[in-house]
């Protein structure tokens, strides 16, 4: 049952975020808001404040493959709960996705892309959500490493995510997560469809490398031996 709860909470964690900070960013440009990409980038941030702070105790408040991969690799999860955790998300984003159409209609937010990701420069594009990822996925190892830091995790984590969609949003709307660019690109169709493998292998590159240099930059250096031997004799 614990678990289910942690899968469950993944899933409504997802379907917030693809609803509400999609659904902004549909609406900002949509009525040619010049505020789009401050407006946008504050909903992304925002909501994940939101859900930190609300399902964080629960499940960790991932609700982004590439943060639960980093999560795998840096030995915080298991390989069963990661596989529930990419299958909760994915289906959350994918509702999340569904409303929007329900709500808007399906032809208008296709026609305004459903708040999906898409980029002109594949190289380029690619190479930044690796990066932006990385940076992300890097704030929320360090911060949760700690637990002083617990109070603040929300706000620097939400903090993060605003930060990096403001660099990313004009080239490639900003995924730094599979689960954000699956749901809306099923159903936006057309480039964000075509180029879903931009949306979902970068993330996820860019987690593994977060990871990567947390275990390196958290290491524990050993104690050294004239200390030991100190240590001994008393």
């Amino acid at each position: 049952m614990k678990d289910l709860r942690k899968y469950v909470a993944e899933f409504i964690g997802t379907f917030v975020l693809v609803l509400v900070a999609c659904g902004t960013a549909m609406i900002t440009s949509a009525k040619g808001d010049p505020t789009f990409y401050l407006t946008t980038a504050a909903a992304f941030g925002l909501v994940i404040v939101a859900m930190a702070y609300s399902i964080g105790n629960i499940s960790g408040c991932h609700i982004n493959p590439a943060v639960s991969l980093a999560m795998l690799v840096s030995k915080k999860m298991n390989v069963k709960d990661f596989c529930c955790y990419v299958v909760a998300q994915c289906l959350g984003a994918i509702l999340g996705a569904v409303c929007l159409g329900l709500i808007f209609g399906f032809d208008t937010a296709k026609a305004i892309g459903f708040g999906a990701n898409a980029t002109e420069k594949v190289g380029g594009g690619f190479l930044l959500e690796v990066l932006l990822t990385c940076i992300f996925v890097l704030a929320i190892l360090g911060v949760t490493s700690r637990e002083a830091f617990s109070k603040v995790a929300g706000l620097v984590i939400g903090g993060s995510l605003t930060l990096v969609h403001l660099l990313g949003i004009g080239i490639t709307g900003t995924s730094v997560n599979p689960a954000r660019s699956l749901g809306p690109a099923i159903f936006a169709g057309g480039k964000a469809l075509e180029q879903i493998w931009i949306f979902i292998l970068a993330p996820l590159v860019g987690g593994v490398l977060a990871a990567l240099i947390w275990m390196f930059l958290d290491k524990k250096d050993p104690a050294p031996v004239q200390a030991k031997k100190a240590n001994k004799k008393k």
